[in-house]
């Protein structure tokens, strides 16, 4: 009976589902312990063993898992930075923009004032 029940199920299976698995076990070890006038309380699996391949199959698995899921946190960070780079050049954009309307408007005041503040700090500098 139990090799005729777990022959249904393929390895992984048998883990997952070992409630459905120990129902039908039980299902079927009562209809059969009927015929020699035995009662089951119950039927459980407790302990079940795989060979060293299947069990290396999943560590492997489980490994692809998780770098499938690194590469994909990987992709997401480069999309965000990506995306910080492009906010950064539309801001720097709008910055030369208004930049330029103000020398538009004002003239090269603007230019003037910056040349007399970077004089300033460079003669502080000398001064020190």
């Amino acid at each position: 009976v139990l090799k005729a029940v777990v022959a249904q199920y393929n390895a992984e299976e048998l883990l997952s589902k070992r409630a459905e698995v120990s129902e039908r076990i039980k299902v079927e070890m009562v209809k059969r312990a009927r015929q020699f006038h035995l009662v089951f309380d119950d039927v459980a699996i407790t302990h079940l063993t795989f060979g060293r391949e299947f069990m290396k199959a999943i560590e492997a698995k489980q490994v692809a898992s998780q770098e499938a899921e690194r590469q994909q946190w990987v992709v997401k960070k480069a999309e965000q930075e990506r995306q910080a780079v492009v906010t950064r050049a539309e801001g720097e954009a709008e910055a030369a923009t208004i930049i330029t309307k103000a020398m538009e408007q004002t003239g090269n005041a603007i230019i003037e004032v910056r040349r007399i503040d970077a004089a300033k700090e460079i003669a502080a500098k000398l001064a020190n």
